[in-house]
């Protein structure tokens, strides 16, 4: 079970969508140089070049676009942290 401690410390209350920032957190890049990449763990001058240029349609860009929106405001912990609870839950 995810330590709510965890996410309070980070700041944030844990009354969000657990189950669509869980998918976000283990979402990985597609395609290109970081293929295979969690979109988290994507360079922010990454994200930001493909604000400028226009996100791709569907999923992947409202994932890019979220995940960009997360790592403005400090947050990319809160997907961190997600996916290694995940990964106990599942051990």
């Amino acid at each position: 079970m995810p330590n709510k401690d965890n996410y309070l410390a980070l700041g944030v209350e844990p009354s969000f969508n657990k189950q669509h920032l869980l998918k976000l957190a283990r979402y990985k890049m597609p395609f290109g140089k970081y293929k295979g990449s969690y979109l988290s763990e994507l360079p922010l001058a990454y994200l930001i070049w493909f604000q400028r240029k226009g996100f791709p349609q569907g999923k992947l860009g409202h994932n890019l676009r979220e995940v960009l929106e997360i790592k403005e405001n400090g947050l990319e912990g809160l997907l961190r942290q997600l996916r290694e609870d995940f990964q106990s839950q599942s051990d």
